[in-house]
Formats: C-alpha cells, structure tokens, sequence
C-alpha cells in the first residue's frame, strides 16, 4: 500500500462540537483559481430535519476559516452541496431542497468572488422535481468543454442520469435512465442497519449518486448500488447517452463513493470495502487503477476504528489529491496527499 501517495496534511475541517449544529454529512469539495479550498456539506439537528442548513468553510492562505452558514432557503431539509469553478472564475454552489427525497429540486447559487460570498438562490431547471443537475458528486469539465453532472432518482427503483450543460450550467440535458435488474416490492432494505440516515433512504433499490471520469470523449461513471457492489456504466460520445451498467468486483455497502481521474490516467477512489446492504461505514479507504478502471490496487487506509467515516469527496490538482469526508457526523475530515516522485 501508499505505492502512488503519501500523506502531506490531515485534518477536521472545524473541531469536534465546536458548532451549533449537532451532526453534518455530504461534503464536496473545489480547488479555487486562486489556489485556495474550499468546502460545503449539510448540517443541522438531524438529517432530513426542517433545519438542515448548508453550511461551507473555505482557506485563506491555506487555513481553513470558521463555517459559514450559507443556504437555508425555507423551513425544509437541504441536502448533498456540490461545488465546482467555472473556467471564468465563476463559482456554482448546487443543492438539493426538500422533505422527500424523491421529490426534492436543485437550487443554484453563485460566487464572483472566489467563494467569498454567494448569490441568492435560483432553482437549476425550474419546476424539476427529482433533483436535476448534480446529486452529490463532483461536476466534471469534459474535452469538449461541456460541463457533466452525475444525478439519480430515488422511487422505488433508484436510477442514474447524467445531466449534461454545454453553456456553463445556464441549461442542462438529461440522458437515457441507466438502471440494474432487480424488482422493488416497497420493502424496507435496512435489515436492521444503524447507519443514520433519513428513513425513506431505507426504501428503494438499484444503482444512484454516479461519480465520473472522462478518457479523451468516453465517460465513465461508477455507483453506489444496494447489490453489495459498485456498478459501472459506459458513454462513448460524452455523457449524451449510456450503456447498460454492469456489476464490478468492487464492493459496496450502499454508501456513497467518489473517484477522480489524474492527469496522466490513474484513477484514485473513495470508498468503503463493505460488501453489505446498508454494512458498516468503516473502513474508508483509497484504491488505484492503472488501467481505466478495470482493475483496482488498494493504496491507502484512510480510517479503520469503528465509527462513520463516508460519502468522500475527492479531488486532484497537479500532483495533489484532496478528500473529504463524513467523519462519524461530528465534523468533516480532510486529507492532503502528494504523487510520490517515481510514480
């Protein structure tokens, strides 16, 4: 293991209880123009409670400042932000609001000023109920310039889409529904999990929260799914439209994952090795592929004592990686890693 990175720099984002708000979850995470960080996550009493609020923290000088508060649009529950810098400098803030998952609506604000503040709220596709545009994981900027989100809905049976802007987030294109072969009675799928999550994420079944990555105009998403392991699906003519997802030897416990592609090809992934409906959200872990992802190396353990640790955020500038994550819902963990040399 650690055969590509070592460790520069790890820290929680904010301390232990050192906030008004009891839990927090989702983090995403963006490397600014001006080289600084920043980061936004959901929290609140509980998750899917009226006051969960999303709240960001970004550096200044490479420290991380106090957590703002910076979306609450209405006495519902937010959820999953999404960060990601336009190639003029523009900032986007995504998110979802609302009480049902299934029903929940993508607001958008925006940032001039590097993340310094941000826009009042406008809704990404206006009357969408479902969630348009990304539903947690990274935006990623294609070759072609088009701008590619991973998004799912969560009824019954879960499905995966890919959201697809060509004029930096002004208008979006939904893909052809990529799904699993499996049957939904309406059965809980918990089996006596404790992970705490709002309690309509137990209902449901198939594949959702795609995380993708491009090689020269083939995409590729990997997901989360409730089979025990990840999924995977394939696009040929930049996320327009998508073959059928098949199953990898990946494992996956119904917890979210994320994956970036380096500048030279190998793909670095975030993730859980539990192979369990609704398992344990420990170990986390990263993993490598050498070749396109077709066949995974560990490389490092993240966390290993009992607790939380999940839905990583996970990002690469140069030979730096970055990665969020949900450290037991007390507070956001973060990691700064460097390309060894000779690899």
């Amino acid at each position: 293991m650690n055969a590509y990175f070592e460790p520069q720099r790890q820290e929680y984002i904010f301390p232990i209880d050192s906030q008004a708000f009891k839990t927090c979850h989702a983090s995403n995470i963006c490397k600014m123009q001006n080289n600084e960080l920043a980061a936004a996550w959901f929290a609140g009493e509980k998750e899917g409670s009226d006051d969960i609020a999303i709240w960001y923290a970004r550096t200044e000088q490479g420290e991380w400042l106090t957590p703002q508060k910076v979306a609450h649009d209405k006495q519902e529950p937010h959820w999953n932000p999404v960060l990601y810098q336009k190639s003029d400098g523009e900032v986007l803030l995504f998110y979802k609001v609302g009480r049902k998952i299934s029903e929940w609506y993508t607001n958008l604000r925006k940032s001039s000023d590097f993340g310094q503040s941000f826009s009042n709220s406008e809704e990404l596709v206006r009357g969408d109920r479902g969630g348009r545009g990304p539903v947690r994981c990274k935006v990623i900027t294609l070759s072609d310039g088009s701008m590619l989100a991973g998004t799912s809905v969560e009824t019954g049976i879960w499905t995966a889409y890919a959201d697809r802007s060509t004029d930096g987030g002004k208008t979006w294109y939904k893909s052809n529904s990529i799904q699993i072969p499996v049957e939904y009675h309406g059965e809980c799928t918990a089996m006596g999990s404790g992970i705490k999550v709002s309690e309509q994420s137990f209902y449901g079944r198939g594949v959702i929260q795609p995380t993708l990555w491009e090689t020269t105009g083939k995409v590729h998403m990997l997901l989360r799914s409730t089979e025990g392991k990840i999924y995977r699906a394939d696009s040929e003519d930049y996320g327009m439209t998508w073959g059928a997802a098949y199953a990898t030897e990946l494992p996956n416990n119904n917890s979210g994952i994320d994956v970036v592609r380096c500048d030279d090809g190998l793909l670095v992934l975030c993730m859980n090795p539990i192979g369990v409906n609704w398992g344990a959200r420990t170990p986390i872990i990263l993993m490598i592929s050498t070749d396109d992802g077709a066949t995974w190396e560990k490389e490092m353990i993240l966390e290993e004592i009992p607790g939380e640790y999940s839905y990583p955020a996970i990002i690469a500038a140069g030979d730096q990686l970055y990665v969020t994550y949900t450290y037991d819902r007390k507070t956001i963990k973060f990691w700064q890693l460097k390309r060894k040399e000779n690899k």
